[in-house]
C-alpha cells in the first residue's frame, strides 16, 4: 500500500462504520485523482458502498469540486453527496454511483433512452447559477486559444514529430480564429466541461445519469457538452442518429430559454464547437501518452481527429485546413497509431 493510501485508508476510518475500512482502488482518471470504494458497516443490514476521493494538494484543488458538488446537488442534479472533506489533505468521502459507466451500456437498443435522459439532464445543468463562492471561470478567448494550442503542441510536434513551417501556422491561426469567434458567439451557460460518456453513470430506476468530473465547470457556450457527448472521442454513431438527438437537445435548450437558434444555426454552432473540442482532445491524449505515461488515450486519437477532417470538410472557410488535416496529418497518425474509425458503428 503506497503513503497516500494508507494516509487515506486511516483518514476514512475515524468516520461511524468504517472503522474497519478497506480501501480497495476502483480507478483513476486523466489527473492526478484516485479513487477507492469503501464499505460502511450497517449493523444486521448490508454494508453501504462508498467512494473515497484522493486528490493531492500539491496537484489537485478540491475547492471546485466541492462547492459546484454541493451548489449542483442541492438544485437536484444527480452528482455525488459529499459526506465528508479534509481539503488539507485532499480527502473526499462520496456517495457511490456505482460502476456502470454509459460507454459500457451502450448498446443499439439502449441508446436512445440513455442518451435522451443525459441531454435532459444537461438542460439542467446549464440553468444553473454559479456557485454562491466559487464564481464559475469564463470561457474566454484566452482559454480557447490555450485549448486549441494543445494539437500543435502535443499532438503534431512531440508526438507526431511533424514540423510546422510558417504557412502551417498560419494556416492553424486562421482556423483557431474562425472557431474561436464562433464560439464567443454562442449563448452562454453553465458548462460541464467534459461530458461524455465516460463521465456518466447509469443509475437503476431512471434516465436520469449521475454526473461526475465537473470541478472544471465554466461559464461558456452553449453547444459545448452537447458536443462532448453526441462527438463523443470515446464512440462514434450514425449521422442521422446524431442529428436526431442534435435536434432533441436544441428544442429542449431552446424551450429552457437558453437560446433563440434555428436549426441550421445550432448545427453549425455545434459542428465548430465540436471541431475546438476535438483539437484540444487529440492534444490531451498525446499529452497523456508523453508526459503521464497513460498509453491508453493514444487509441483515441484517430477516432477524435477523425471527427475533424469530418467537420471541416463541412465549411468552405477551412477548405486548406481540410486538406492539409488529410493529406498530412491524418496519414501521419495512421502510420503512428492506427486508421480513423470513420465507419464505425453503434455496438452490438
Amino acid at each position: 500500500m503506497d503513503p497516500r493510501q494508507q494516509l487515506l485508508t486511516d483518514w476514512v476510518r475515524q468516520f461511524s462504520g468504517l472503522e474497519q475500512a478497506v480501501a480497495e482502488p476502483v480507478s483513476g482518471d486523466a489527473s492526478f485523482r484516485r479513487y477507492f470504494r469503501v464499505w460502511r458497516a450497517a449493523g444486521e443490514g448490508q454494508p453501504t458502498p462508498l467512494i473515497v476521493m484522493d486528490a493531492p494538494p500539491a496537484h489537485e484543488d478540491c475547492k471546485p469540486f466541492v462547492a459546484i458538488a454541493r451548489h449542483w446537488h442541492r438544485q437536484g442534479v444527480m452528482v455525488p453527496e459529499i459526506l465528508q472533506a479534509d481539503l488539507d489533505q485532499g480527502f473526499l468521502l462520496l456517495q457511490d454511483f456505482g460502476d456502470s459507466l454509459m460507454l459500457d451500456q451502450l448498446t443499439e437498443a439502449s441508446a436512445d433512452q440513455l442518451y435522451r435522459g443525459a441531454l435532459t439532464e444537461l438542460v439542467h445543468i446549464q440553468q444553473l447559477s454559479a456557485p454562491d463562492q466559487y464564481p464559475l471561470p469564463p470561457y474566454d478567448a484566452a482559454l480557447l486559444d490555450r485549448e486549441m494550442a494543445l494539437f500543435p503542441d502535443w499532438l503534431l510536434e512531440q508526438y507526431l514529430g511533424l514540423e510546422l513551417g510558417n504557412c502551417e501556422r498560419a494556416l492553424l491561426d486562421t482556423a483557431f480564429a474562425f472557431l474561436r469567434e464562433s464560439a464567443l458567439a454562442q449563448p452562454e451557460v453553465t458548462v460541464h466541461r467534459d461530458y461524455h460518456s465516460r463521465n456518466l453513470l447509469v443509475q437503476p430506476g431512471t434516465n436520469r445519469p449521475g454526473v461526475i468530473d465537473f470541478q472544471d465547470a465554466v461559464t461558456g457556450p452553449v453547444t459545448y457538452d452537447a458536443v462532448s457527448l453526441l462527438k463523443d472521442c470515446y464512440i462514434r454513431w450514425p449521422e442521422q442518429t446524431l442529428c436526431d438527438w442534435l435536434e432533441f437537445f436544441r428544442v429542449q435548450s431552446a424551450e429552457a430559454g437558453l437560446h433563440r437558434a434555428d436549426p441550421d444555426t445550432f448545427r453549425q454552432w455545434f459542428e465548430l464547437m465540436g471541431m475546438q473540442r476535438h483539437l484540444k482532445a487529440a492534444g490531451i491524449f498525446a499529452r497523456l501518452c508523453l508526459r503521464d505515461g497513460k498509453q491508453g488515450y493514444l487509441a483515441d486519437i484517430p477516432r477524435t481527429v477523425g471527427y475533424l477532417v469530418t467537420a471541416s470538410r463541412r465549411q468552405p472557410a477551412l477548405r486548406h485546413f481540410h486538406e492539409w488535416l488529410v493529406g498530412v496529418v491524418m496519414p501521419a497518425i495512421e502510420q503512428r497509431i492506427g486508421p480513423a474509425p470513420f465507419a464505425e458503428q453503434a455496438p452490438e
